[in-house]
């Protein structure tokens, strides 16, 4: 009998740890993506990162399939990313952004200008509000206003908002005209 139960226990732990590989596979590029635009810097991304996938990993039993599981995974993310500024404001960090090019193989000038209109985007994105910067980015992740408002916990109204804002604040910071 006990051994019954071990290995129920055994296959449980196994197809868990399978779901969460799943999820974090399928939903990875776009977390990471998310977590660009709260983290600073590659180290806090990839701290970021493992913090979202032990909160994947903890709430993955609580999914019901009452929204999407993008939307689910991503509400995680920014649920994580919320705790880490507030934790980044409580220190001073002064740290330069960074930014990988992309894992192509261009001309070295391509690359390099590629390279630098990324960090002028990010740069751009982080000197957004908090507010604006997580609607915009989100959206950019493809999520509907509705699936927005709900991983942030706001109206859908509001959303369609503060969007139309923080797009006319990222024209702004990038010198274009609205």
């Amino acid at each position: 009998m006990d051994g019954d139960i071990l290995d129920q226990a055994l296959v449980s732990g196994r197809t868990r740890r399978d779901e969460l590989e799943r999820v974090l596979t399928t939903h990875g590029a776009a977390v990471s993506r998310v977590l660009r635009s709260y983290a600073r810097t590659a180290a806090e991304r990839e701290d970021l990162q493992q913090d979202v996938a032990v909160a994947v990993m903890r709430a993955l039993d609580s999914f019901r399939n009452e929204c999407s599981e993008r939307s689910f995974v991503l509400r995680i993310a920014h649920n994580q990313a919320l705790t880490y500024v507030a934790r980044r404001r409580r220190r001073t960090d002064t740290e330069e952004l960074s930014v990988e090019p992309p894992a192509l193989d261009p001309d070295p000038e391509i690359l390099a200008g590629l390279n630098e209109r990324m960090r002028a985007v990010f740069r751009a994105i982080h000197r957004l509000p908090l507010g604006a910067r997580q609607v915009l980015v989100l959206s950019l992740e493809g999520l509907s206003q509705d699936d927005i408002a709900e991983v942030m916990g706001i109206t859908a109204n509001n959303v369609a908002v503060r969007l139309s804002r923080a797009r006319a604040d990222l024209r702004r910071h990038m010198g274009e005209e609205p």
